[in-house]
């Protein structure tokens, strides 16, 4: 009767289940488990981890609960139980929550393996695609080796035995909050320190805090610059003017030359209006011809300027590579162009040569005296 009674009492198992079990014997070799059967169940050392530990008491001691797999019922203790089992299944439901939640776990890299690297998660063997370690191609995955890492679980397959990771989702992920908080900090006309990225023909690529915008040729230096490349270098430091900013298609417009002033606002305060300047043709148009004051600096002899008589065309006056004194007219600051006559040359110095004919003139005559009146 109390045989009978015993075994109503105990609990029902069935095959390939978790339950939970009290450890209350362990020794080198094995654990014994309570699990509310007519007898506590042996779990040998290598069912209670992986990889096989030295002795079932560097896993477990006595009072424990721990989970348990119901490997089969029957053998000589009427069950056989496995704790490893327990923990994988318990570990690939956890990394199914936690890929379904798209959380974000660090991992160590164990090895490099053909095509990727090998790594533990959650107490599985997990995988990383060469393709899934960083942004870019990396030749040598070995520097990877011994590093802890965040990633993503992008593949769970429990039946296949397969957990599929990512550390380039979480890059990507990271970049993509980054360029949004730089985006969101861009103001228009404000100067930022940048790096350049990467030269094209048509200007340069430069990060200025984890978003790029473009400096067109034309807003890289105040001088005429035919190849970028021949002003900037990849990776270079520099300063740059935000001029425009589109959020619809997050185009960002940078200048490099308006960080600086203009260095033809400073070349033209040394010509002010009214002075003379010599310098040489160096280009003839249908409105007058163009003189090189200084290199990179040129004025506008306009047709009437360039001489006294009626021309048609500038040829007529000077030809390129003729050195000629001007005289600047004017300086248009706005529009950073120089007026400049050889006209007023000529009459200035017709002017000062009439101007000395009468002084000499006057130099020499006497005044007149009362006696020289009384005598006439």
């Amino acid at each position: 009767m109390a045989s009978l009674l015993e075994e109503e009492s105990m609990k029902e198992f069935n095959p390939h289940e978790v339950i939970k079990g009290t450890v209350v014997l362990v020794n080198r070799d094995e654990a014994y488990v309570d699990i509310g059967y007519k007898t506590e169940i042996p779990i040998t050392k290598k069912e209670l981890a992986y990889p096989e530990p030295d002795s079932a008491e560097d896993v477990v001691k006595v009072g424990d609960e721990i989970d348990v797999y119901v490997v089969a019922l029957g053998g000589e203790n009427g069950v056989i139980l496995s704790k490893t089992r327990a923990d994988r299944l318990v570990a690939w439901q956890q990394v199914e929550k936690i890929k379904e939640d798209d959380e974000t776990i660090e991992v160590e890299i164990q090895q490099v393996v053909k095509g990727g690297l090998l790594t533990s998660a959650c107490g599985l063997r997990g995988f990383i695609p060469a393709s899934q370690v960083a942004l870019h191609f990396v030749k040598d995955l070995s520097e990877f080796v011994g590093q802890k890492v965040a990633v993503k679980i992008i593949e769970v397959d429990a039946k296949k035995q397969r957990l599929v990771l990512s550390r380039r989702v979480v890059l990507e992920q990271e970049r993509a909050q980054k360029r949004e908080e730089a985006l969101a900090s861009i103001v228009v006309g404000e100067k930022r320190q940048g790096t350049v990225k990467r030269i094209v023909d048509y200007g340069a690529f430069i990060d200025i805090g984890g978003v790029d915008g473009l400096a067109h040729i034309s807003d890289l230096s105040w001088e005429h610059v035919k190849n970028p490349a021949d002003v900037l270098s990849v990776g270079q430091e520099v300063e740059v003017l935000v001029k425009a900013y589109d959020p619809e298609t997050q185009r960002i417009s940078l200048s490099i030359k308006d960080t600086v002033r203009d260095p033809w606002f400073d070349k033209a305060e040394k010509y002010p209006v009214g002075s003379y300047v010599k310098g040489k043709i160096v280009k003839l148009t249908d409105f007058g011809a163009f003189m090189e004051i200084e290199p990179g600096f040129d004025g506008l002899i306009r047709m009437r300027e360039l001489s006294p008589k009626h021309i048609t065309k500038a040829s007529e006056a000077v030809s390129v590579g003729d050195e000629v004194t001007v005289k600047v007219i004017h300086v248009d600051m706005e529009n950073k162009k120089i007026a400049l006559s050889i006209t007023k040359v000529q009459q200035d110095a017709e002017k000062k040569e009439y101007q000395d004919f009468l002084a000499k003139q006057s130099a020499e005559e006497k005044p007149a005296t009362i006696g020289d009146e009384v005598t006439e």
